[in-house]
């Protein structure tokens, strides 16, 4: 996404992963002065595209010694919130995390604020947990704006829900981003003639023991690549209207993970998962490997964020 503001500001980038968000402020006009994440392997990705290691443990980290900033920019850590974890929230120690931002917003003051976690953070706990945050943010003298916003409304083809949480240091007429640009075709993702990718014999025979079931209720669009993801012995979930299904930090704990193209028989490469997620092309990160599918599983869709900003920072 080219530059479409001419403010300049600094930002800061706490829970980092392999950059993401620093990919998407920079694109309009960020300068990122600080980062920090404790994932040895997402560091190491962080350092190949930004010549920087992030710093460790945010929660060790003295106010004092983070810079004044502009805009703080986090996703912490999502599973004690998400569906597809035990949902414990506050009561895990991850949850805690959020504290740390109140913290630094608390000491460091920055003009505005970007917080991504799922969906599911508005419903966690019957809504208490949500509650909590946003009064605590509100108690700072933030005005509050937030809104799920989906990858797919983006230009991207992935269906990808997340809840943004914006903060801005006055009262604004801040408004979410509406999408008009040009939209990728799916088709212009996937790769040719991709090799190593093979799922296993296993999931291939789960695949066509429920395609069949499937085959019968849905009528198959052969001008969109059949995905299906969740594959288990009991189910499979197949999707094929152009859209892939969302990448998750789950896609690191094994193949069955990462969605499959079922007519190669194939997992999405990482190179693939990033195009679906909004990277560049000359985006470092290793190929075919479990670390690799978690990190770009855990980060930000860039023109959701890039977008986001650029309303942003015209309040700055």
């Amino acid at each position: 996404m080219s530059k479409q503001n001419n403010k300049k500001f600094t930002f800061i980038d706490l829970f980092s992963g392999i950059g993401g968000f620093r990919i998407s402020l920079e694109s309009v006009g960020g300068t990122c002065i600080f980062s920090s994440d404790i994932d040895k392997y997402a560091n190491k990705v962080y350092l190949k595209n930004f010549n920087e290691t992030p710093h460790g443990d945010i929660s060790k980290i003295k106010s004092n010694d983070i810079p004044d900033h502009d805009v703080l920019a986090a996703g912490f850590p999502c599973q004690p919130f998400s569906i597809a974890g035990k949902r414990l929230g506050f009561a895990d120690t991850r949850g805690t995390l959020f504290f740390q931002i109140e913290r630094i917003l608390n000491k460091k003051k920055p003009k505005a604020f970007i917080l991504e976690n799922v969906k599911g953070l508005i419903s966690h706990d019957k809504g208490n947990t949500f509650k909590t945050i946003k009064s605590s943010l509100f108690k700072l003298g933030y005005d509050l704006h937030y809104k799920i916003l989906n990858t797919k409304d983006f230009g991207l083809p992935q269906n990808r829900e997340k809840i943004f949480i914006v903060g801005i240091k006055k009262i604004t007429k801040f408004k979410f981003p509406e999408y008009k640009g040009r939209k990728i075709n799916i088709k212009n993702i996937l790769e040719k003639n991709i090799k190593g990718h093979d799922i296993s014999k296993i999931a291939k025979k789960n695949i066509e023991n429920h395609f069949i079931g499937y085959e019968k209720k849905k009528s198959i669009n052969v001008d969109h690549p059949l995905f299906v993801h969740d594959v288990r012995p009991s189910r499979c979930v197949f999707r094929n209207d152009g859209i892939s299904p969302c990448l998750t930090a789950k896609m690191g704990t094994g193949g069955n993970n990462v969605p499959i193209v079922v007519s190669e028989n194939r997992k999405l490469t990482v190179r693939e998962c990033l195009r679906f997620q909004g990277f560049p092309e000359d985006f470092k990160i290793q190929d075919n490997y479990s670390q690799s599918y978690k990190q770009v599983g855990n980060t930000v869709s860039i023109p959701v964020v890039s977008h986001l900003a650029n309303e942003i920072i015209k309040f700055l």
